[in-house]
């Protein structure tokens, strides 16, 4: 059974970077499409970044030049380095890896940037 676990999530200013981390266990997901999504308060799941096995990326229009997904297949641990950040990437972040027929979804990790 998948196990998706992230870490580096934090309180940050304006213009700050962070760089979170999700480390997968109980599988190796090198064959996997892996992507960050974000939820903000009051609003729906988004897409924030996907990486498929052959390193193909996209991202939301919102990060697009701040933010960059990337994946260690040796540590099966998938990344998001996020620079500038804005008040407005406030939100938890979760990491999300194409298993199976529903995917599996890591628990969240908090990341709030001030003004």
């Amino acid at each position: 059974q998948v196990q998706l676990v992230e870490s580096g999530g934090g309180l940050v200013q304006a213009g700050g970077s962070l760089r979170l981390s999700c480390a997968a266990s109980g599988s190796m997901l090198s064959g996997n499409t892996m992507g960050w999504y974000r939820q903000a308060p009051g609003k729906q799941r988004e897409l924030v970044a996907r990486i498929t096995s052959t390193y193909k990326t996209n991202y939301a229009d919102s990060v697009k030049g701040r933010f960059t997904i990337s994946r260690d297949n040796r540590k099966n641990t998938v990344y998001l380095q996020m620079n500038s950040l804005k008040p407005e990437d406030t939100a938890v972040y979760y990491c999300f890896a194409e298993v199976g027929p529903k995917g599996v979804w890591g628990q969240g990790t908090q990341v709030t940037v001030s003004s």
